[in-house]
């Protein structure tokens, strides 16, 4: 009886252990500086102008339809 109280108790550390330590570091949430966000969004802002650049000059593709000749 007391090898089996032994096994659940070592089981039931085992198992909270991960839940526990995502827990942990929630409390404190830092500010970024108001100069690295205004640099973040000019970064984005160029890299979604340049994304769109590189989708226009993809040229159209043309439909193909394999059963053409066959019909």
């Amino acid at each position: 009886m007391r090898k089996i109280v032994v096994v659940v108790l070592a089981a039931i550390a085992v198992l909270t252990g991960p839940a526990q330590a995502q827990g942990r570091g929630k409390g404190t949430k830092r500010q970024e500086n108001s100069q690295q966000n205004e640099e973040k969004k000019k970064k984005d802002a160029a890299a979604e102008a340049a994304y769109k650049n590189a989708l226009r000059s993809i040229p159209e593709q043309k439909i193909s339809d394999p059963w053409a000749k066959m019909r």
